[in-house]
């Protein structure tokens, strides 16, 4: 349980470069909830993410803030209240600040990092550690947080195969950070609302303290212009982890359900 709820769930969310949707598919006041459960029985904890408008420099932009923090009795013997933060330009979704202020347990960080696009550098600010650095990025470099809006405005089902896999490149706290996703196609799955058509990921880990192996995390999305997360479950070196979607608000276009509760 020593990495965080909600970096799992929005971690799990970013796969880039195979989808082009025409579409946005989210808008202002989106909300969802998500419910997690640990080795299938135990409630672990809740995350949220909410989409916002704000202003960035003189610039429109979505404020996206996610939350997590652990419930019942995981919380009396390993606390999580985490918070991140994105702020992403709503035509290109390409972030021009991110926040992430966490505590795990007593393992605590306050990081600030502000991207400069055009010269493609991001200045970390450890407010924590009262270190301030400069490293250089990959062109249109994505956060945590607004991988995950990006990649739903692009996903493109008619352009995926089942086995199709996508390198990725992200900047994460302190560096560059790349990983993989494969396809796994559609499945029918029972929800809280109802059965959803979903489509099926395998997104890549670092298998050791954490993952119990490289592909420990399986996601779920639905198959509509939404691409709401429905799912996540990872397979942890001690246990597993499932999150579910719980509620939500706040949706661009119509909830396709199948069969509803």
């Amino acid at each position: 349980m020593k990495k965080t709820l909600l970096l799992i769930l929005v971690m799990s969310l970013s796969f880039q470069g195979l989808f082009a949707q025409s579409e946005s598919a989210f808008k202002e006041g989106e909300w969802f909830r998500f419910e997690m459960s640990y080795s299938g029985f135990l409630k672990a904890g809740e995350a949220t993410l909410e989409v916002k408008d704000k202003t960035y420099k003189g610039t429109p932009v979505y404020h996206v803030v996610g939350k997590g923090w652990t419930t019942g009795a995981i919380k009396w013997f390993f606390k999580v209240e985490d918070r991140y933060e994105s702020y992403f330009d709503k035509s290109t979704i390409i972030p021009y600040k991110f926040i992430r202020d966490i505590d795990e347990g007593g393992h605590t960080k306050d990081v600030v990092i502000h991207f400069d696009q055009e010269v493609q550098k991001a200045y970390i600010n450890d407010k924590k550690h009262r270190q301030k650095s400069v490293i250089e990025t990959e062109p249109n470099v994505q956060d945590m947080v607004s991988t995950f809006y990006y990649l739903r405005n692009q996903l493109d089902v008619s352009n995926l195969k089942i086995g199709d896999e996508v390198f990725v490149n992200m900047f994460f706290d302190k560096e560059n950070y790349g990983f993989k996703i494969k396809y796994l196609g559609e499945e029918t799955i029972s929800t809280n609302f109802g059965k959803v058509n979903a489509l099926k990921f395998r997104p890549y880990v670092m298998a050791g303290r954490v993952f119990k192996e490289e592909e420990s995390l399986t996601l779920w999305v639905s198959n509509d212009k939404n691409r709401v997360p429905l799912r996540i479950k990872a397979d942890l070196a001690v246990g597993s982890l499932r999150a579910d979607l719980d509620a939500f608000k706040g949706l661009k276009h119509p909830f396709k359900i199948l069969v509803k509760n």
